[in-house]
């Protein structure tokens, strides 16, 4: 079953609306340039260029992600650029919904990585219910890991202090085990492009 399958969109609309958003981005982009707000536009630049990944690995590599994990990259995406613009400040259960969402999104890639490597090598056999385990600590490093660039880049990156960093690792973990225990069948074919690549 697809990411589509399961929200009941097609892949033509799930392509749609993914444009939509990109447009979004672009225009999040444009309107940082125009009024000189360097941040609007490196926050927009960024998301936008996580958005169209997929696009190169289908132009680089002949391999097409599921259009529904696309979207699903895209709404997580616009959902910072979104947050960054002040919605952060406002309501912190914002925060909570990006970094939730952002948290499935390293989760997925993570597992289809450690999936491939486990196929490819002889080495490694890792048990199915500790692959749901790797998920939630690969996750909660990745986040200790952008935790501490967000400390080194202090002046840059508004850092809320030490309950906030406890929030965002509470909801990273929410994302892991959302993924561990309903989502690892949606990178099946991620894993598989990932395992020829290995190969």
């Amino acid at each position: 079953m697809t990411l589509g399958d399961a929200v009941g969109l097609s892949d033509s609309q799930e392509r749609r609306i993914t444009r939509g958003l990109q447009l979004v981005l672009g225009g999040v982009v444009l309107a940082g340039l125009v009024t000189t707000q360097v941040g609007m536009a490196v926050t927009g630049s960024l998301t936008l260029g996580v958005t169209l990944f997929p696009a190169l690995l289908r132009r680089e590599y002949g391999y097409s992600m599921d259009p529904g994990l696309v979207l699903w990259i895209t709404i997580a995406m616009i959902l910072h650029t979104i947050g960054s613009l002040g919605v952060y400040e406002q309501y912190q259960w914002y925060d909570e919904v990006t970094h939730t969402a952002s948290a499935t999104i390293i989760a997925g890639v993570g597992y289809a990585s450690f999936r491939a490597l486990e196929r490819h090598s002889d080495a490694i056999d890792v048990p199915s219910e500790f692959r749901a385990v790797f998920i939630v600590v690969f996750v909660l490093a990745t986040g200790v890991f952008w935790e501490v660039i967000e400390y080194v880049l202090g002046g840059y990156v508004t850092v809320y202090g030490i309950d906030d960093i406890v929030t965002d690792f509470v909801f990273n973990a929410v994302g892991a085990v959302i993924v561990a225990v309903w989502g690892t069948g949606y990178v099946r074919n991620l894993t598989g492009f990932f395992y020829d690549r290995l190969r």
